[in-house]
């Protein structure tokens, strides 16, 4: 990649990945910086949006020593490149950084994303943008060693549910064998990753789960499922936001509902909604129409208002679109 391989001895090179960062986001994000490292690039920094917080599952990740806050970032990199955002608006004020001096390189997977960077690496049937990261270091001469495979396949495992979505093709093993056999132990990092939470955590679980509402008319009879989760669930539980990530995988177990949703409030009268389909729904439509992103089966976007009003505007953008004409355009 002529972008990486034309940086001067002392290039200045800063990674950015989207806000409340997932296992992909990260994962992808720091397994890159990795290789980077062993091409040798020596001013190089990983950054996100916001408090400069990670989340207690991704805290084991090799690379988080490269992590700065960004208010630290630096101003004018030589090269940005940006993991798993489908636009701009997901990097809050670290967007500026694309429209620099410097060569802006985006890596990512979203179908809704329509390219907002110098050079633009996205393929929407990629299964996680640890795909193209690793495709991109396999280009790049960049071996793979066992801190980069860790961080690649927890950005695979997690876009891929622990590899049983519909998204876990031939290809996606594939490329976990090669994580693999550089030694990572794949127990332990799904322990980590998948299964360790708070208790805190799981009586709030109880809770909001206690409070989902079915409605089997929505989605044009396919049926939608939602719940909720407040500032004060959390302060009341004692946990912090990244917790409510994991909430949508028990919400979209319904079987009386294709579109599963969870919305969580990030401050007064604001939202951020998780939307799911079992495969009837495109979400990504409803997703896009609110102001979001994402893919057909995993989408989601910010809103703005009451709960109530959230999941209204939800409703209505299902009844603009017909699952069943969605299905057989996928056919």
């Amino acid at each position: 990649m002529a972008a990486v391989r034309q940086l001067p001895a002392d290039g200045r090179v800063l990674l950015i990945c989207h806000v409340n960062p997932d296992g992909d986001a990260l994962g992808s994000m720091l397994g890159f910086a990795l290789g980077l490292r062993r091409l040798g690039v020596r001013r190089l920094q990983a950054t996100f949006p916001g408090p400069p917080e990670v989340p207690e599952p991704l805290r084991g990740l090799p690379g988080l020593d490269l992590l700065v806050p960004e208010a630290e970032a630096e101003p004018e990199p030589d090269l940005v490149i940006c993991f798993d955002a489908a636009s701009e608006s997901r990097l809050g004020e670290l967007a500026g950084r694309l429209t620099g001096k410097g060569t802006a390189l985006v890596l990512d997977h979203h179908a809704s994303n329509r390219g907002f960077g110098d050079v633009n690496l996205v393929d929407p049937t990629a299964a996680a943008t640890s795909v193209l990261a690793e495709q991109l270091l396999e280009r790049l001469g960049v071996p793979l060693d066992a801190g980069i495979a860790e961080c690649l396949y927890v950005a695979l495992s997690t876009d891929t549910g622990s590899f049983r979505f519909d998204a876990t093709t031939p290809a996606v093993h594939e490329m976990a064998a090669r994580l693999l056999a550089t030694g990572i132990r794949p127990g332990d990092i799904s322990r980590r990753v998948f299964d360790s939470r708070p208790f805190g955590a799981v009586r709030l679980f109880g809770e909001v789960l206690g409070r989902a509402r079915l409605e089997p008319e929505e989605a044009g009879g396919q049926g939608l499922v939602w719940t909720y989760a407040t500032l004060d669930d959390l302060a009341r539980h004692e946990q912090r936001p990244y917790v409510l990530e994991a909430l949508i995988d028990p919400v979209r177990c319904t079987a009386e509902a294709d579109v599963s949703c969870v919305v969580k409030q990030t401050a007064p009268a604001v939202w951020a909604v998780s939307l799911r389909s079992k495969g009837a729904t495109d979400v990504s439509r409803v997703a896009v129409a609110l102001g979001g992103g994402g893919h057909r089966l995993a989408a989601g976007f910010t809103g703005r208002g009451t709960v109530d009003e959230v999941v209204e505007r939800i409703r209505t953008q299902l009844r603009a679109f017909d699952p069943e004409s969605d299905a057989d355009q996928q056919g």
